[in-house]
């Protein structure tokens, strides 16, 4: 099977790397082209700046694109399928905004889009998803998306390091970009996530929508210790719940015991579960990044067309309803300004520098954090997880 990379980057050179020690002597794979741009056309035989020699060759059945970004991503993707080749990816970014045109293209064509490596890395969490949706209807998706941003809130905990001294290590050792801003302020849970939907519900979902999402960029050692204090722990979470023809979204920052899984998923792991009627709650831990994880995940997917091993047929024919208010929460919220009057309907609280807001419509508690930072851009809020011992964990936070 003859396959072409486009990109050769991070993830474009393990994908490149695994084939050429593995799989051309295993399962005959064999990378005929590495698509790059003009001026690093030299770095190996197989390179070239021109993508219309890739979709023009007819040898050519597979394009994996690790370029990232929208486009040419977007552009390239599509004529590859309407050129009649399978497409794999781990472009969250362009699945989440394009998912529904990619499929309907593919099934056009009769070729394959694949994905798995988009979330969770080198997790299956994309097809344990359609598995687990193939007979059982999935109600709740939750987890700890994103390596980069778990790896800073973990090492902040326990280095008593502030914010910016821990991203700057993120960076040093290649978790995070030069620009963190989609892994800290959840925008990179938000693509995964919405894909996530997509599978587990078979309903389009477009990160464009007015989804509510708030990140870590504001946050304390002050704000680590004190929780740590109590026995707890921040993880930046991406939830959905759907409940009959509805379902919500969030991104957020979330309080965990010390004793739960979330709390002790440490470094730049993921942990995403699913629950399902039938099934209950499966949970699924991995690398959730970095170059060979996530060419593993690739390399499976490449693996899966040459053997005809169908999946991800997802017709996203239903249509729900996105309601940012279908789940209620408590949240703690921190601010130099004086907010209390917003939150005048809803029992409130005084803990410390925060105060805890109980119960408030998730959708709604985002929109009035937008209005508070628009007066004090360094205010911050933290949702506390909703676990089955509940009023325990509430005793502990009011202590």
């Amino acid at each position: 099977m003859n396959i072409a990379i486009l990109g050769f980057g991070t993830v474009g050179t393990g994908v490149f790397n695994i084939i050429k020690k593995v799989y051309h002597l295993t399962e005959n794979l064999h990378v005929k082209y590495v698509f790059v741009r003009e001026n690093k056309k030299d770095q190996l035989a197989e390179t070239t700046a021109s993508f219309d020699e890739i979709v023009n060759d007819p040898e050519i059945e597979v394009v994996v694109e690790v370029l990232g970004g929208l486009e040419p991503a977007h552009q390239y993707i599509l004529s590859a399928l309407q050129h009649h080749k399978h497409v794999i990816t781990a472009n969250k970014a362009v699945i989440a905004c394009y998912l529904e045109e990619f499929t309907k293209v593919a099934t056009e064509n009769q070729v394959h889009f694949y994905f798995e490596s988009s979330v969770g890395g080198g997790t299956p969490w994309i097809s344990e998803i359609e598995r687990a949706a193939r007979v059982d209807d999935v109600d709740r998706i939750q987890g700890i998306f994103n390596g980069t941003s778990n790896f800073i809130l973990d090492r902040m905990k326990q280095s008593g390091a502030t914010f910016d001294d821990v991203l700057g290590q993120a960076q040093e050792l290649g978790y995070a970009e030069a620009d963190p801003s989609a892994d800290i302020d959840g925008w990179d849970i938000a693509n995964k996530l919405c894909i996530s939907c997509d599978i587990a519900y078979d309903c389009f979902v477009s990160p464009r929508q007015d989804l509510p999402v708030f990140g870590i960029r504001n946050i304390t050692a002050a704000d680590i210790s004190t929780f740590a204090r109590q026995g707890y722990t921040v993880k930046l979470m991406g939830k959905s719940h759907q409940i009959g023809t509805a379902f919500d979204y969030v991104v957020e920052p979330t309080l965990y015991p010390s004793y739960t899984f979330e709390a002790n998923t440490h470094e730049n792991y993921n942990l995403i579960s699913l629950h399902g009627q039938t099934v209950g709650e499966l949970r699924f831990i991995g690398q959730g990044a970095g170059q060979l994880p996530t060419a593993n995940a690739i390399i499976q997917d490449v693996l899966d067309i040459m053997q005809h091993r169908d999946h991800l047929e997802r017709g996203f024919e239903r249509r729900l309803t996105l309601q940012a208010n279908l789940s209620k929460g408590d949240y703690l919220l921190r601010s130099t300004i004086n907010f209390q009057w917003l939150f005048s309907n809803y029992d409130m609280r005084k803990v410390g520098e925060y105060v805890l807001i109980h119960q408030i419509p998730v959708g709604l508690m985002h929109s009035l954090m937008k209005n508070i930072q628009e007066k004090d851009p360094h205010a911050w809020m933290v949702s506390v997880a909703a676990i089955s011992n509940e009023g325990v964990v509430q005793n502990a936070i009011l202590n």
